[in-house]
């Protein structure tokens, strides 16, 4: 089995849309502006993740975190607002995820179109390797609740919201989209609407599906600095060692590796296993049926799509209520276009936009 397909696609997909242009960020389909649209205000804050502290690979603690405000917001001091929370994919943080997306452009143009008034806020959640995978683990430290404890209660009291889970919504891209996946089935009592859109990592990989020379590369790490020079696939495998296989008497990564002195571990890819949202989302099914609505889509030409609509399948199968589409497209190619016309108009349909919604 190659690198590839080890990934559940995921590496695949990244590395034909990201590989290439990590400093310049990826290309995308912008939607043209729409004539009229009002200004939306951003803010860029700090905001301290308590469920970080302590991470053993010395991971910021203090967030970067974009907000954007709608254009009534300033004016209408009384007026209080429903929230989208959207998660950036691996090897961008925050800052990369508004020009993925066009913010504040897609957001204005959302708003022209007819969708209601809301709060965006767009999280970093980088890491030493370039990603979180938006996880519980002591050595990248808790991505998971940072996003559906910290960050949440932060934005509650610091801006105009309607403090409810009916209120919030959930959206990622990619990595995003696995996290909107796994932070959805754990914290179904914080959100209220869940959009996927071309989540990775969804599915248990087998022992001994790691590229030999990839695995080569990784034993041979001396520092966590070393760790800059590898390529693509073999930082995002470290990734999701930190994030899946944490050990904190492993020094001086703090992980375990899935394969050592080139033999596969079994016990380190079923923690990875562990953590494949299609392994573990049958205990969550009660959680999942709480949501007013859910949606998920891919590109047609995307490597994820496979495993994306086994997603929708099993959500089907059980009776849970989910928007399916797979869109013309390859993993990056829509995602500013899908998040105007899809993501907020999706969100602007289905948040409840006052306080004690039922």
């Amino acid at each position: 089995m190659t690198s590839a397909t080890w990934f559940g696609g995921i590496l695949l997909a990244i590395a034909a849309g990201l590989a290439p242009r990590l400093a310049a960020q990826v290309q995308t389909d912008v939607p043209l502006a729409v004539a009229g649209a009002k200004p939306v205000a951003v803010e860029h804050i700090k905001i301290h993740g308590t469920a970080l502290q302590g991470n053993l690979e010395g991971d910021a603690v203090d967030r970067d975190v974009f907000v954007f405000l709608p254009p009534s917001y300033a004016q209408d001091k009384s007026r209080r607002y429903p929230v989208v929370y959207a998660l950036h994919g691996y090897s961008i943080g925050a800052e990369q995820w508004t020009h993925e997306i066009h913010v504040p452009q897609t957001i204005e143009g959302a708003f022209a179109q007819g969708a209601k008034e809301m709060i965006v806020v767009l999280p970093d959640s980088k890491t030493l390797h370039n990603g979180s995978m938006y996880s519980s683990s002591v050595t990248t430290g808790d991505f998971e609740l940072f996003i559906a404890r910290d960050l949440v209660a932060y934005i509650d009291a610091h801006y105009h919201t309607i403090p409810e889970r009916q209120s919030r919504g959930l959206f990622g891209h990619s990595m995003g989209g696995y996290g909107a996946t796994r932070i959805g089935m754990k914290h179904s009592d914080v959100f209220g609407s869940l959009y996927i859109m071309s989540p990775c990592c969804l599915s248990p990989r087998p022992a001994g599906s790691l590229n030999p020379e990839i695995a080569k590369s990784l034993e041979a790490l001396k520092t966590p600095s070393d760790s800059e020079g590898l390529p693509f696939f073999a930082r995002a495998t470290l990734a999701s060692a930190a994030a899946w296989s944490p050990n904190p008497k492993n020094p001086p990564l703090y992980l375990d590796l899935p394969t050592k002195d080139g033999t596969p571990q079994p016990e380190v890819f079923a923690k990875w296993t562990a953590n494949a949202p299609l392994a573990f989302l049958d205990q969550y099914i009660g959680s999942l049926r709480r949501y007013r609505a859910i949606s998920i889509d891919v590109g047609d030409q995307d490597g994820l799509r496979v495993d994306t609509a086994k997603l929708h399948e099993v959500l089907d199968q059980y009776g849970i209520a989910n928007k399916f589409e797979v869109y013309s497209g390859t993993h990056t190619s829509k995602v500013a276009d899908r998040f105007q016309n899809h993501v907020m108009p999706f969100f602007s349909q289905n948040l409840c936009f006052q306080a004690n919604c039922q």
